[in-house]
């Protein structure tokens, strides 16, 4: 029996001075095949996004638009909401930092730091990024030709940087570099994959700054509680909400949520590693709290070479894409094409390529060929598969690999080990070529195999393609909804039941040409 343990799941929230775009469908998507994966193993699991919604740049954006902060946020932060339902994401919740919770936590997490002696009241002058809330120093700026440490361009954004200058609190990081190093070694999984989590250590290991953390001269923001003329800023306000979902700074049955469902397992982007990988575990070290179970640190997904964003003017609305290829059809794409932790490049060729090729070709072409055959030499009655089946050691191998990689944060390698149980099963049925047998016994057992390893298969991909694993599901005859499986019980060889009535149905994938 497998031990049950509660996961809890959080995208970063999306800043919303632009609307949902391909970046953001990204982490999304991902996040959500990781919490369907853990709700099939039995485990109780929490699944959080949303959306950031103070700070300068929607200041900035408001003013431009002639309204208030609060009335421009609440006219962007609903399209991510619909996005993700759209998407067919299972979140749990969805949290705004303008929310009362999210305040509250703020505040409790920053009063903590303040008298653990962390937070102290410095003047700084420096050269600041809006677009992402950074300060730089001068040998992290770049170049127009892309020179470090040459230039006035902030290194993630390729824009001039500010000057300010103003009397901040600061939050003293510096004091935690020996504390975070003993952390991480002791916990040599936490960050993940490797070459990510390396990344972060090598900023640790290089020298901690102290980081500001309240602005006089920002107005939409959170109070500082023991201070209230000036107002946090960026992370120590965005980096809460994932406290804040739980009930941290909450009273009654919300603080209870808290101890229930903490620590989190955090999706990020390798742009934000420094603020999450060093900045938050030692606001989590000041204030007390545990640190995360670990952080999943995805590369970028770019297009022509790249990041997505409002200021390249590459945005792709992911909404737009499954008119072409479907909703499953592009939650398959995301999730198959690029090994998490890497950059990928989407092209819509490479979409439609990889939708072709083991969508339509692969899986579709499976699903229509069983329910042929069973149709025309079973009378289209499931048939019970065969104990000695040379697929039940396929269909092992199968989960095996699948139930590693999904565990690793890796789905697109979880999904090839499943497409491995498919390409065998159509090799099966190549094989022994049960079209052109007479019906009988010998038939009943090669469709019963297939219709068994097909079971299996809809099950360990409703994850990343729920809708399609549904109707799969159910044109082979089970009950029920697939998701409500439960491994590894629901995975083992010999479930399917004879006398299902299995039906075909238009093509789950039909090929679309360029």
């Amino acid at each position: 029996m497998q031990a049950v343990s509660r996961t809890y799941v959080t995208t970063p929230i999306y800043y919303v001075n632009a609307e949902p775009h391909l970046g953001h469908a990204y982490t999304t998507i991902i996040g959500d095949a990781i919490t369907r994966w853990s709700r099939l193993n039995g485990n109780p699991t929490k699944f959080l996004t949303g959306t950031d919604e103070h700070g300068l740049k929607i200041q900035q954006a408001a003013e431009a638009a002639g309204v208030t902060p609060q009335a421009f946020t609440d006219k962007i932060a609903p399209k991510f909401a619909a996005a993700w339902d759209k998407l067919n994401i299972a979140n749990d919740d969805f949290i705004r930092t303008t929310e009362r919770r999210h305040k509250d936590a703020v505040a409790e997490l920053l009063q903590r730091c303040y008298e653990a002696g962390d937070i102290e009241l410095d003047t700084f002058a420096g050269k600041y990024c809006v677009a992402c809330e950074e300060y730089y120093s001068d040998d992290e700026l770049v170049s127009v030709s892309g020179v470090v440490g040459e230039g006035e361009l902030c290194p993630i954004h390729q824009r001039p940087v500010e000057y300010f200058e103003e009397e901040n609190y600061f939050f003293r990081l510096s004091r935690f570099q020996d504390l975070l190093l003993d952390w991480y070694a002791k916990h040599p999984n936490a960050m993940t994959p490797e070459h990510r989590g390396n990344e972060a250590l090598g900023l640790i290991r290089s020298g901690l700054r102290d980081f500001s953390i309240s602005r006089t001269s920002l107005e939409w923001g959170i109070p500082l509680p023991w201070d209230p003329k000036h107002v946090t800023y960026v992370w120590f306000d965005a980096l809460t909400n994932y406290l804040a979902a739980v009930g941290f700074g909450s009273s009654g049955a919300d603080a209870a949520e808290y101890t229930d469902w903490w620590p989190p397992t955090h999706l990020i982007g390798k742009d934000i590693v420094r603020q999450h990988c060093v900045y938050w575990p030692a606001m989590l070290m000041s204030a007390g709290v545990e640190l995360p179970k670990r952080w999943a640190i995805g590369g970028w997904l770019l297009v022509g070479g790249e990041k997505i964003s409002k200021t390249s003017g590459n945005v792709v609305n992911p909404l737009d894409l499954i008119d072409d290829v479907g909703l499953d059809g592009f939650r398959y794409y995301v999730l198959a094409e690029t090994p998490y932790g890497s950059d990928g490049d989407f092209t819509y060729e490479g979409l439609v390529g990889r939708y072709n090729s083991d969508l339509a070709n692969n899986l579709g072409n499976l699903a229509a060929r069983i329910a042929t055959v069973v149709t025309k030499k079973c009378g289209g009655v499931g048939t019970a598969p065969d104990p000695d089946s040379p697929l039940a050691p396929a269909a092992a191998i199968a989960f095996t690999n699948s139930a590693a990689c999904w565990d690793e944060i890796q789905p697109s390698r979880a999904l090839e080990a499943t497409w491995g149980l498919i390409r065998a099963t159509n090799s099966h049925l190549e094989q022994n070529e049960p079209w052109k047998a007479e019906p009988g016994p010998d038939v009943d057992r090669v469709m019963g195999d297939a219709l068994e390893a097909l079971r299996i298969v809809a099950i360990l991909c409703s994850p990343a393609i729920p809708e399609t694993a549904q109707a799969v599901w159910e044109r082979i005859g089970m009950t029920g909804r697939v998701e409500e499986q439960r491994l590894p019980g629901a995975v083992a060889w010999g479930v399917y039941p004879a006398g299902n009535e299995v039906t075909k149905g238009g093509p789950l994938f039909p090929r679309i040409k360029l």
